[in-house]
């Protein structure tokens, strides 16, 4: 399958699931828990889940599946094709009725993002790559051309549970002391996708992420021009410790904000 077929097939099985889960947006809908107080799931996501599964099914029946909900793999392949799912991200604001949610499917190859699709329907707006470039509802982006980080904006991302807040007490304080100004969406999918098209500077976090938050949004920053990698500055893998997202130009301080916050100990949400 060539990246433009894939990209296509991204953009397909994310409507999917954004059709599902937007149907049931600001109903009354049960809300479970996983595991910590923040830590939700809804029917919503898992049908959405399906949606999106059977759209790739259909298309690419023998590809791996990974997400964040049952019936599917945790881990990303290193060898062949698979496609890496979050049926809604940012799901806490999605029980909130709050806008920013996203269904996000990212293509991968031999461990590697190539094409990515992520549809915030909430605000119709539709983010996607074929590896080679970015577009906002079909209009092509890029990352921002701001080099002055005092003129910089920059979310910290993930979350910190109760017995790492001290943590994000750092992440904020390493922005603040750094940057412009502070942004924290709720939907790690949308700030990834804020990065590639220029209205956020950089993203980082120290918490090790899942690679259903995050490799959709990678791939579109890379095909935008933009920079990520881990807190050690070496390229990020579906794996890495961290995740240092940034416009480029901006990078280094990015990547010392990230290191102020503390070394990786607790996989993300």
């Amino acid at each position: 399958m060539s990246p433009a077929d894939r990209a296509a097939l991204a953009r397909r099985a994310a409507a999917a699931g954004a059709d599902v889960a937007d149907s049931r947006f600001r109903t009354v809908i049960d809300v479970e828990r996983k595991g910590a107080k923040t830590d939700v799931v809804t029917q919503a996501d898992r049908d959405a889940q399906t949606a999106v599964i059977e759209t790739i099914a259909d298309a690419s029946p023998d590809d791996a599946i990974v997400g964040e909900e049952a019936e599917t793999r945790e881990t990303v392949p290193d060898r062949g094709s698979a496609w890496v799912i979050d049926p809604i991200d940012g799901t806490n604001n999605y029980v909130r009725g709050t806008r920013t949610w996203a269904t996000a499917v990212a293509a991968v190859q031999d461990g590697e993002p190539v094409a990515a699709a992520t549809n915030l329907p909430a605000l119709d707006d539709v983010y996607w790559t074929d590896g080679e470039a970015t577009y906002l509802n079909g209009d092509p982006v890029t990352v921002s051309g701001r080099a002055d980080p005092e003129a910089c904006v920059v979310a910290p991302t993930m979350w910190w549970d109760f017995d790492a807040r001290d943590e994000f007490e750092r992440a904020c304080a390493a922005v603040l002391e750094r940057f412009g100004d502070i942004r924290r969406i709720g939907c790690a999918q949308a700030e990834l996708a804020a990065v590639a098209d220029g209205s956020l500077d950089g993203v980082v976090t120290n918490v090790r992420p899942h690679p259903w938050d995050t490799m959709a949004g990678v791939a579109m920053i890379r095909a935008a021009g933009g920079t990520v990698t881990d807190l050690s500055g070496d390229r990020w893998r579906h794996d890495s410790a961290g995740l240092v997202a940034s416009n480029g130009r901006i990078h280094d301080v990015v990547l010392a904000a990230a290191r102020d916050i503390g070394p990786v100990d607790a996989d993300g949400p």
